[in-house]
C-alpha cells in the first residue's frame, strides 16, 4: 500500500512559516535542492491546499526562466508532470497536472492507497496535514529543519491532543547545517481476538 508523507521545511522552533508568512530563511543551497528532487522522483500523487498549490504554481511554466540553473529545470520538469490533488473550498479550476479533490481528505487518500500506481502519497500545506495527521492518515514525517528560530507562525506538526509514537527512519546532515529527519509513525498492531 503507497504511504503517506509530510515533508516540508521546518525552522528549529517547529514552524514552516514565520509570523509574517514569510519563509525567507528557508532556500536550498544546491545540496539541499538536489535531495528535494530525490525526494519528489519518489512521488506518484501530491496532495497540496489551496496556498500551498498557488505558491507551486510558479513551477509549471519555471521552464521558460532562462535564469534557471539546471537543477531548477530538472526539478520544474518533475513537478510538472507529477499528479496533483488540490484542496479547496474557493478554487473552481486548476492548471497543470492538477485536479480538484472531489471528495474528503480521508476518502481521497483511501482512494489513492488502493488504485494502482507507484510512489508516495505527499501531501503538502500545513492545514492540510493537519487534517491528515488528525485522522491518522500520514506514515511517515520528513522535516528539514533549518538553524533559525522564527518565534512563531504556522507549526509544522498540528497541534491536537493526540499522542503519536514515531519511529527515526534516517537523519542527513547537510553542509549549510540543514538536517533532515525522517520519522515513520510506529503503528500498534492490533491484538488478536480471542478465540
Amino acid at each position: 500500500m503507497r504511504s503517506v508523507t509530510y515533508s516540508m521545511n521546518v525552522s528549529l522552533d517547529g514552524y514552516i512559516v514565520g509570523p509574517d508568512g514569510g519563509f525567507d530563511w528557508t532556500p536550498p543551497d544546491e545540496e539541499v535542492f538536489r535531495s528535494w528532487i530525490d525526494e519528489i522522483r519518489e512521488v506518484g500523487v501530491h496532495l497540496l491546499g489551496r496556498r500551498l498549490y498557488e505558491t507551486m504554481l510558479y513551477w509549471e511554466t519555471a521552464d521558460q526562466d532562462p535564469s534557471l540553473d539546471d537543477s531548477r529545470l530538472e526539478w520544474a520538469a518533475i513537478w510538472k508532470r507529477l499528479p496533483k490533488v488540490v484542496f479547496s473550498t474557493t478554487l473552481s479550476a486548476v492548471q497543470g497536472n492538477a485536479r480538484l479533490a472531489g471528495g474528503g481528505l480521508a476518502e481521497e487518500i483511501e482512494r489513492l492507497r488502493t488504485e494502482p500506481g507507484q510512489g508516495d502519497i505527499a501531501i503538502g500545506g500545513a492545514t492540510l496535514a493537519a487534517r491528515a495527521a488528525e485522522l491518522g492518515l500520514i506514515d511517515e514525517y520528513r522535516a528539514r529543519v533549518h538553524p533559525v528560530l522564527v518565534g512563531g507562525g504556522i507549526p509544522f506538526f498540528p497541534r491536537h491532543e493526540r499522542r503519536v509514537d514515531l519511529e527515526l527512519v534516517q537523519t542527513r546532515t547537510f553542509n549549510s547545517r540543514v538536517v533532515c529527519f525522517r520519522y515513520r509513525v510506529a503503528r500498534r498492531a492490533e491484538p488478536e481476538s480471542a478465540c
